[in-house]
């Protein structure tokens, strides 16, 4: 499921209901595209929720660990970039180990406050990264 839309999607509301057919055929749960804003996470669970999709939605993170990554993974997932990992990108894009380790960290402050906020789940999105994988399962 996709928290800011489907890029073929024509809306929101047609992106929900097709979720919701999805449920109805069978679905047990969710699976969702990367997202780097919680907030547009949380608003989409209450659309879910409004829509009366009712399985489990787990968020899904994928940490940003280059800059030349964000472009790509914003590219194919049609996710949109906040201000504060916009500023991380540019303040450490030329330093890589630098951006690897500011790009984790914002990753685990994301899943701190799902968690926080009750979301029980969290698919990580690793790109055979175990390092990375087991820094941030560490550190939650």
């Amino acid at each position: 499921c996709y928290p800011e839309k489907h890029p073929e999607a024509m809306s929101i509301d047609s992106d929900l209901a097709f979720m919701k057919m999805k449920q109805d055929m069978g679905a047990k749960m969710f699976i969702s595209q990367l997202f780097f804003d919680n907030a547009d996470f949380y608003r989409f669970v209450e659309r879910a929720d409004k829509a009366e999709i009712h399985v489990p939605i787990v968020a899904g993170i994928m940490p940003i660990t280059s800059a030349k990554q964000i472009g790509s993974t914003v590219t194919l997932a049609g996710s949109s970039v906040p201000k504060k990992l916009a500023d991380i990108c540019a303040k450490y894009g030329d330093f890589p180990e630098d951006m690897r380790k500011a790009g984790i960290e914002y990753a685990i402050d994301q899943i701190r406050d799902l968690r926080k906020c009750g979301m029980g789940h969290i698919h990580l999105y690793c790109m055979n990264k175990p390092k990375m994988t087991e820094i941030i399962c560490k550190s939650i």
